[in-house]
Protein backbone atom coordinates (compact mmCIF):
# COMPACT_ATOMS: atom_id res chain seq x y z
CA UNK A 1 0.00 0.00 0.00
CA UNK A 2 0.91 3.57 -1.23
CA UNK A 3 2.07 6.14 1.69
CA UNK A 4 -0.51 8.94 0.34
CA UNK A 5 -2.94 5.60 0.52
CA UNK A 6 -2.30 5.20 4.38
CA UNK A 7 -2.02 8.43 5.00
CA UNK A 8 -5.85 9.19 3.64
CA UNK A 9 -7.13 6.15 5.62
CA UNK A 10 -5.61 7.79 8.87
CA UNK A 11 -7.06 11.28 8.41
CA UNK A 12 -10.42 9.59 7.10
CA UNK A 13 -10.27 8.15 11.28
CA UNK A 14 -9.27 11.10 12.79
CA UNK A 15 -12.16 13.08 10.71
CA UNK A 16 -14.84 10.90 11.53
CA UNK A 17 -14.82 10.22 15.39
CA UNK A 18 -14.68 13.99 15.58
CA UNK A 19 -15.67 13.90 19.34
CA UNK A 20 -13.03 11.79 20.76
CA UNK A 21 -10.57 12.55 18.86
CA UNK A 22 -10.69 16.22 19.47
CA UNK A 23 -11.21 15.18 23.09
CA UNK A 24 -7.70 13.57 22.80
CA UNK A 25 -6.21 16.09 20.72
CA UNK A 26 -6.83 18.68 23.93
CA UNK A 27 -4.66 17.18 26.12
CA UNK A 28 -1.55 18.03 24.04
CA UNK A 29 -2.81 20.90 22.82
CA UNK A 30 -2.76 22.19 27.04
CA UNK A 31 0.94 20.37 27.14
CA UNK A 32 2.33 22.12 24.45
CA UNK A 33 1.03 25.49 25.04
CA UNK A 34 2.46 25.55 28.23
CA UNK A 35 5.83 24.31 27.48
CA UNK A 36 5.75 26.63 25.11
CA UNK A 37 4.54 29.52 26.86
CA UNK A 38 7.11 28.22 30.06
CA UNK A 39 10.24 27.91 28.19
CA UNK A 40 9.57 31.65 25.89
CA UNK A 41 9.00 33.37 29.40
CA UNK A 42 12.24 31.95 30.77
CA UNK A 43 14.42 32.60 27.66
CA UNK A 44 12.79 36.46 27.76
CA UNK A 45 13.74 36.51 31.65
CA UNK A 46 17.52 35.15 30.92
CA UNK A 47 17.90 37.49 28.44
CA UNK A 48 16.64 39.97 30.32
CA UNK A 49 19.44 38.97 33.09
CA UNK A 50 22.38 38.97 30.63
CA UNK A 51 21.03 42.14 29.39
CA UNK A 52 21.16 43.77 32.62
CA UNK A 53 24.55 42.01 33.26
CA UNK A 54 25.96 44.29 30.32
CA UNK A 55 23.91 47.35 31.62
CA UNK A 56 25.21 46.78 35.55
CA UNK A 57 29.01 46.57 34.04
CA UNK A 58 30.36 43.52 34.86
CA UNK A 59 34.14 44.63 35.91
CA UNK A 60 32.56 46.32 38.93
CA UNK A 61 32.98 45.56 42.29
CA UNK A 62 31.12 46.41 45.13
CA UNK A 63 32.37 46.80 49.14
CA UNK A 64 30.51 47.04 52.11
CA UNK A 65 30.42 47.17 55.57
CA UNK A 66 29.46 43.85 57.56
CA UNK A 67 30.12 39.91 56.25
CA UNK A 68 27.79 38.36 54.27
CA UNK A 69 27.26 34.64 53.41
CA UNK A 70 25.40 32.54 51.11
CA UNK A 71 25.15 29.25 51.55
CA UNK A 72 28.11 27.09 50.08
CA UNK A 73 29.49 30.37 48.49
CA UNK A 74 32.28 31.16 51.30
CA UNK A 75 33.02 34.35 53.11
CA UNK A 76 32.27 37.52 52.13
CA UNK A 77 30.35 36.77 48.86
CA UNK A 78 27.40 38.13 49.32
CA UNK A 79 24.30 36.92 47.08
CA UNK A 80 21.62 38.03 49.20
CA UNK A 81 21.90 36.02 52.45
CA UNK A 82 21.94 37.45 55.64
CA UNK A 83 24.58 39.73 57.57
CA UNK A 84 26.57 38.85 60.28
CA UNK A 85 28.79 41.52 62.32
CA UNK A 86 32.24 40.07 63.44
CA UNK A 87 32.67 42.09 66.90
CA UNK A 88 29.86 43.81 68.90
CA UNK A 89 31.23 47.36 67.28
CA UNK A 90 29.98 49.25 65.01
CA UNK A 91 31.54 47.75 61.61
CA UNK A 92 32.13 50.88 58.81
CA UNK A 93 33.94 51.58 55.72
CA UNK A 94 36.43 54.65 56.07
CA UNK A 95 39.04 56.55 54.57
CA UNK A 96 41.51 53.72 55.60
CA UNK A 97 40.30 51.47 53.26
CA UNK A 98 39.90 53.96 50.88
CA UNK A 99 43.91 54.53 50.82
CA UNK A 100 44.26 50.69 51.30
CA UNK A 101 41.94 50.13 47.49
CA UNK A 102 44.06 53.08 45.91
CA UNK A 103 47.54 51.23 46.13
CA UNK A 104 46.36 48.00 44.02
CA UNK A 105 47.42 47.76 40.36
CA UNK A 106 44.22 45.58 39.52
CA UNK A 107 41.87 48.63 40.34
CA UNK A 108 41.10 51.26 37.73
CA UNK A 109 38.77 53.57 39.73
CA UNK A 110 37.24 53.72 42.74
CA UNK A 111 34.34 56.06 43.75
CA UNK A 112 32.97 56.26 47.46
CA UNK A 113 29.28 56.63 48.15
CA UNK A 114 26.99 57.19 51.02
CA UNK A 115 22.99 57.31 50.64
CA UNK A 116 19.75 57.94 52.24
CA UNK A 117 16.08 59.05 52.14
CA UNK A 118 15.80 63.18 52.08
CA UNK A 119 13.16 65.55 51.79
CA UNK A 120 12.88 67.30 48.32
CA UNK A 121 10.55 70.52 47.47
CA UNK A 122 9.70 71.77 44.15
CA UNK A 123 7.50 74.78 43.73
CA UNK A 124 5.54 73.78 47.08
CA UNK A 125 5.08 70.61 46.64
CA UNK A 126 7.07 67.98 48.88
CA UNK A 127 8.25 64.46 48.32
CA UNK A 128 11.13 61.51 49.28
CA UNK A 129 13.71 60.64 47.14
CA UNK A 130 16.59 58.24 47.31
CA UNK A 131 19.50 60.45 47.89
CA UNK A 132 23.17 59.27 46.92
CA UNK A 133 26.32 60.95 47.69
CA UNK A 134 29.13 60.18 45.44
CA UNK A 135 32.87 61.03 44.32
CA UNK A 136 31.81 63.99 41.77
CA UNK A 137 35.39 63.13 39.94
CA UNK A 138 34.99 58.84 39.78
CA UNK A 139 31.21 58.45 39.99
CA UNK A 140 31.19 59.07 36.07
CA UNK A 141 34.11 56.42 35.73
CA UNK A 142 32.17 53.53 37.71
CA UNK A 143 28.56 54.32 36.32
CA UNK A 144 26.56 52.27 34.26
CA UNK A 145 23.81 55.14 34.31
CA UNK A 146 23.07 56.68 30.78
CA UNK A 147 21.88 60.62 30.09
CA UNK A 148 18.98 62.03 28.89
CA UNK A 149 19.80 65.30 29.14
CA UNK A 150 22.61 67.49 30.29
CA UNK A 151 25.91 65.99 31.49
CA UNK A 152 27.27 63.50 34.70
CA UNK A 153 29.04 65.24 37.77
CA UNK A 154 32.26 66.49 37.65
CA UNK A 155 35.67 66.92 40.17
CA UNK A 156 34.92 70.89 40.32
CA UNK A 157 30.90 70.51 40.86
CA UNK A 158 29.66 71.71 44.41
CA UNK A 159 25.70 72.40 44.58
CA UNK A 160 24.75 70.51 41.77
CA UNK A 161 22.53 67.26 41.03
CA UNK A 162 22.02 64.62 38.84
CA UNK A 163 18.37 63.13 38.91
CA UNK A 164 16.39 60.16 38.06
CA UNK A 165 13.35 60.20 34.85
CA UNK A 166 11.16 59.60 37.44
CA UNK A 167 11.38 62.76 38.79
CA UNK A 168 12.24 65.17 36.20
CA UNK A 169 9.05 63.69 34.46
CA UNK A 170 5.67 62.90 36.46
CA UNK A 171 6.85 63.34 40.48
CA UNK A 172 5.90 66.82 40.54
CA UNK A 173 3.18 68.15 38.60
CA UNK A 174 5.51 70.38 36.50
CA UNK A 175 8.84 68.75 34.87
CA UNK A 176 12.02 69.53 35.70
CA UNK A 177 14.39 70.36 33.29
CA UNK A 178 18.12 70.83 33.15
CA UNK A 179 19.93 74.47 34.98
CA UNK A 180 16.08 74.44 37.07
CA UNK A 181 16.72 74.44 40.93
CA UNK A 182 15.46 71.99 43.54
CA UNK A 183 15.34 71.80 47.27
CA UNK A 184 16.91 69.08 49.46
CA UNK A 185 16.30 69.46 52.93
CA UNK A 186 16.45 73.15 52.97
CA UNK A 187 19.22 73.75 50.46
CA UNK A 188 19.39 74.95 47.07
CA UNK A 189 20.62 72.79 44.32
CA UNK A 190 20.99 72.80 39.99
CA UNK A 191 20.02 70.63 38.16
CA UNK A 192 22.67 69.60 35.44
CA UNK A 193 21.51 66.03 34.22
CA UNK A 194 18.69 63.79 34.20
CA UNK A 195 19.31 59.97 33.93
CA UNK A 196 17.73 57.83 30.74
CA UNK A 197 15.84 55.22 33.68
CA UNK A 198 12.55 55.44 35.50
CA UNK A 199 14.12 56.24 39.31
CA UNK A 200 13.68 58.56 41.96
CA UNK A 201 17.18 58.67 42.81
CA UNK A 202 19.10 62.06 43.19
CA UNK A 203 22.92 61.57 42.41
CA UNK A 204 25.41 64.96 44.34
CA UNK A 205 28.95 65.11 45.28
CA UNK A 206 29.93 63.50 48.57
CA UNK A 207 30.71 66.63 50.27
CA UNK A 208 26.65 67.95 50.03
CA UNK A 209 25.75 65.09 50.38
CA UNK A 210 27.00 64.57 54.20
CA UNK A 211 25.21 68.00 55.26
CA UNK A 212 21.54 66.89 53.87
CA UNK A 213 22.10 63.56 55.25
CA UNK A 214 22.33 64.40 58.84
CA UNK A 215 22.91 60.79 60.03
CA UNK A 216 26.02 60.26 58.03
CA UNK A 217 29.60 60.66 59.31
CA UNK A 218 32.09 62.60 57.89
CA UNK A 219 35.04 60.39 55.74
CA UNK A 220 32.84 56.85 56.64
CA UNK A 221 30.94 55.32 53.91
CA UNK A 222 28.23 52.85 52.93
CA UNK A 223 29.52 51.63 49.85
CA UNK A 224 33.18 51.57 47.55
CA UNK A 225 32.16 50.96 43.98
CA UNK A 226 35.35 49.11 42.44
CA UNK A 227 36.46 49.12 38.96
CA UNK A 228 38.70 46.50 38.04
CA UNK A 229 40.81 46.83 35.30
CA UNK A 230 40.94 43.01 33.78
CA UNK A 231 37.31 41.55 33.94
CA UNK A 232 38.61 38.36 32.88
CA UNK A 233 40.54 37.81 36.45
CA UNK A 234 38.12 39.07 38.27
CA UNK A 235 37.82 36.50 40.80
CA UNK A 236 41.51 36.55 41.07
CA UNK A 237 41.00 40.38 41.73
CA UNK A 238 38.96 39.95 44.22
CA UNK A 239 41.00 37.60 46.19
CA UNK A 240 43.88 40.37 46.02
CA UNK A 241 41.27 43.31 46.81
CA UNK A 242 39.96 40.88 50.27
CA UNK A 243 44.01 39.87 51.30
CA UNK A 244 44.56 43.57 51.36
CA UNK A 245 41.61 44.67 53.54
CA UNK A 246 42.14 41.84 55.79
CA UNK A 247 45.66 43.12 56.53
CA UNK A 248 44.55 46.77 56.60
CA UNK A 249 41.39 45.74 59.06
CA UNK A 250 43.20 43.64 61.20
CA UNK A 251 40.93 40.36 60.35
CA UNK A 252 41.12 37.03 59.06
CA UNK A 253 39.36 34.98 56.48
CA UNK A 254 37.00 33.42 59.53
CA UNK A 255 36.03 36.88 60.73
CA UNK A 256 35.99 39.04 58.23
CA UNK A 257 34.12 41.85 58.99
CA UNK A 258 33.46 43.14 55.26
CA UNK A 259 31.53 42.04 51.88
CA UNK A 260 33.11 42.06 48.15
CA UNK A 261 30.37 41.15 45.75
CA UNK A 262 30.43 41.61 42.01
CA UNK A 263 27.22 42.63 39.86
CA UNK A 264 28.24 39.36 37.95
CA UNK A 265 28.26 36.81 40.43
CA UNK A 266 24.88 38.14 41.12
CA UNK A 267 23.40 38.13 37.84
CA UNK A 268 24.82 34.99 37.35
CA UNK A 269 23.14 33.68 40.29
CA UNK A 270 20.04 35.25 39.06
CA UNK A 271 20.15 33.01 35.75
CA UNK A 272 20.71 29.84 37.76
CA UNK A 273 17.58 30.43 39.85
CA UNK A 274 15.51 30.88 36.67
CA UNK A 275 16.80 28.44 35.01
CA UNK A 276 16.01 25.80 38.05
CA UNK A 277 12.46 27.26 37.89
CA UNK A 278 12.00 27.33 34.13
CA UNK A 279 13.07 23.54 34.41
CA UNK A 280 10.59 23.16 37.33
CA UNK A 281 7.61 24.56 35.67
CA UNK A 282 8.70 22.55 32.35
CA UNK A 283 8.21 19.31 34.00
CA UNK A 284 4.66 20.20 35.62
CA UNK A 285 3.89 21.27 32.23
CA UNK A 286 5.22 18.07 30.74
CA UNK A 287 2.46 16.07 32.97
CA UNK A 288 0.00 17.81 30.45
CA UNK A 289 1.69 16.14 27.82
CA UNK A 290 2.05 12.58 29.57
CA UNK A 291 -1.84 12.89 30.16
CA UNK A 292 -2.10 13.33 26.56
CA UNK A 293 -0.42 10.46 25.73
CA UNK A 294 -2.51 8.14 27.94
CA UNK A 295 -5.21 9.81 25.72
CA UNK A 296 -3.91 8.68 22.63
CA UNK A 297 -3.63 5.54 23.41
CA UNK A 298 -6.97 5.09 25.21
CA UNK A 299 -8.28 6.45 21.89
CA UNK A 300 -5.76 4.33 19.73
CA UNK A 301 -7.05 0.69 21.31
CA UNK A 302 -10.59 1.64 20.78
CA UNK A 303 -10.09 2.73 17.03
CA UNK A 304 -8.69 -0.95 16.87
CA UNK A 305 -12.24 -2.69 18.43
CA UNK A 306 -14.15 -0.30 16.17
CA UNK A 307 -12.27 -0.64 12.76
CA UNK A 308 -11.70 -4.70 13.91
CA UNK A 309 -13.89 -5.75 10.47
CA UNK A 310 -12.68 -3.36 8.54
CA UNK A 311 -9.11 -4.32 9.02
CA UNK A 312 -9.67 -8.10 8.06
CA UNK A 313 -12.24 -7.00 4.82
CA UNK A 314 -8.71 -4.71 4.23
CA UNK A 315 -6.40 -8.31 4.64
CA UNK A 316 -8.46 -10.40 3.16
CA UNK A 317 -8.10 -8.08 -0.09
CA UNK A 318 -4.11 -8.16 0.16
CA UNK A 319 -3.31 -5.58 2.86
CA UNK A 320 -0.40 -6.66 4.68
CA UNK A 321 0.74 -6.36 8.38
CA UNK A 322 3.17 -3.23 7.72
CA UNK A 323 0.29 -1.97 5.77
CA UNK A 324 -2.25 -1.89 8.85
CA UNK A 325 0.70 -0.79 11.09
CA UNK A 326 1.46 2.45 9.13
CA UNK A 327 -2.38 3.67 9.23
CA UNK A 328 -3.10 3.09 12.57
CA UNK A 329 0.13 4.73 13.44
CA UNK A 330 0.02 7.26 11.32
CA UNK A 331 -3.76 7.82 12.65
CA UNK A 332 -1.65 8.50 16.22
CA UNK A 333 0.75 11.27 14.71
CA UNK A 334 -1.85 13.34 13.04
CA UNK A 335 -3.74 13.45 16.75
CA UNK A 336 -0.19 14.87 17.55
CA UNK A 337 0.19 16.79 14.87
CA UNK A 338 -2.66 18.78 14.89
CA UNK A 339 -2.31 19.15 19.06
CA UNK A 340 1.20 20.05 18.68
CA UNK A 341 0.28 22.98 16.23
CA UNK A 342 -3.14 24.29 17.82
CA UNK A 343 -1.18 24.23 20.95
CA UNK A 344 1.98 25.55 19.86
CA UNK A 345 -0.23 28.73 18.46
CA UNK A 346 -1.97 28.62 21.54
CA UNK A 347 1.52 29.28 23.65
CA UNK A 348 2.44 31.92 21.52
CA UNK A 349 -0.61 33.77 22.24
CA UNK A 350 -0.17 32.77 25.88
CA UNK A 351 3.11 33.49 25.78
CA UNK A 352 2.62 37.12 24.97
CA UNK A 353 -0.41 37.86 27.47
CA UNK A 354 1.20 36.49 30.62
CA UNK A 355 4.11 39.35 31.00
CA UNK A 356 1.29 41.50 30.11
CA UNK A 357 -0.59 40.01 33.17
CA UNK A 358 2.15 39.85 35.66
CA UNK A 359 3.55 43.45 34.51
CA UNK A 360 1.69 44.87 37.65
CA UNK A 361 3.59 42.78 40.10
CA UNK A 362 6.49 44.69 39.24
CA UNK A 363 10.19 43.43 39.03
CA UNK A 364 11.69 41.67 36.68
CA UNK A 365 8.38 40.72 35.35
CA UNK A 366 7.24 44.27 34.83
CA UNK A 367 10.18 44.78 32.61
CA UNK A 368 8.97 41.84 30.37
CA UNK A 369 5.73 43.63 30.33
CA UNK A 370 7.02 46.06 28.49
CA UNK A 371 9.19 43.90 26.02
CA UNK A 372 7.16 40.90 26.01
CA UNK A 373 8.47 37.12 25.72
CA UNK A 374 11.15 35.55 23.65
CA UNK A 375 9.84 32.67 21.22
CA UNK A 376 12.39 30.70 19.38
CA UNK A 377 12.16 28.50 16.11
CA UNK A 378 13.98 25.73 18.63
CA UNK A 379 11.25 25.24 20.68
CA UNK A 380 8.63 25.36 18.24
CA UNK A 381 9.85 22.87 16.77
CA UNK A 382 10.83 20.47 19.52
CA UNK A 383 7.53 21.17 20.76
CA UNK A 384 5.94 19.92 17.72
CA UNK A 385 8.39 17.25 17.51
CA UNK A 386 7.61 15.92 20.32
CA UNK A 387 3.46 15.98 20.10
CA UNK A 388 4.33 13.86 17.15
CA UNK A 389 6.79 11.20 18.64
CA UNK A 390 4.08 11.07 21.98
CA UNK A 391 0.94 10.44 19.86
CA UNK A 392 3.30 7.75 17.72
CA UNK A 393 5.20 6.14 20.71
CA UNK A 394 1.55 6.07 22.49
CA UNK A 395 -0.22 4.45 19.27
CA UNK A 396 2.56 2.09 18.87
CA UNK A 397 1.10 -0.89 20.63
CA UNK A 398 -2.54 -0.53 19.24
CA UNK A 399 -0.85 0.09 15.86
CA UNK A 400 0.95 -3.52 16.82
CA UNK A 401 -1.87 -4.89 17.75
CA UNK A 402 -4.00 -4.25 14.83
CA UNK A 403 -1.44 -5.39 12.34
CA UNK A 404 -1.32 -8.80 14.22
CA UNK A 405 -5.20 -9.56 13.85
CA UNK A 406 -6.06 -12.52 11.66
CA UNK A 407 -8.22 -11.95 9.23
CA UNK A 408 -10.45 -14.55 9.98
CA UNK A 409 -11.27 -13.31 13.62
CA UNK A 410 -11.57 -10.02 12.14
CA UNK A 411 -14.50 -10.76 9.62
CA UNK A 412 -15.77 -12.71 12.78
CA UNK A 413 -15.62 -9.47 15.40
CA UNK A 414 -19.47 -8.24 16.01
Amino acid sequence: MKFTKAFRHSLNMVLHAKLRSWLTILGIVIGVAAVIAIVSLGEALKQDIESQLGNLGGDLLTLRAGASRAFGFGPGRDFGGGSSSASEEEIVLDRADFQALKGLSDVAAIDTEISGRADIYYVAEKGSASVTGVDPAQWQKVTTSTLAEGRMLGPADANVIVIGGRIADGFFEKKLGVNQLLTIEDRLFRIVGILDDSSTSVYMPLAAAYGVLDDKEQDVFDNIIIKVKHEDDLDGTMNRIEKRLRIVRHVTESNQDFTLSSNKERQEQRAEVVNSMTTFLTAIAAVALLVGAVGIANTMFTAVLEKTKEIGIMKAIGARNADILLIFLLNAGLIGFIGGVIGIIMGVLLSGVLPSLMGGSGGIFGRLGSSGSVISMGSVALALGISVFIGMASGAIPAYKASRLRPVDALRYE
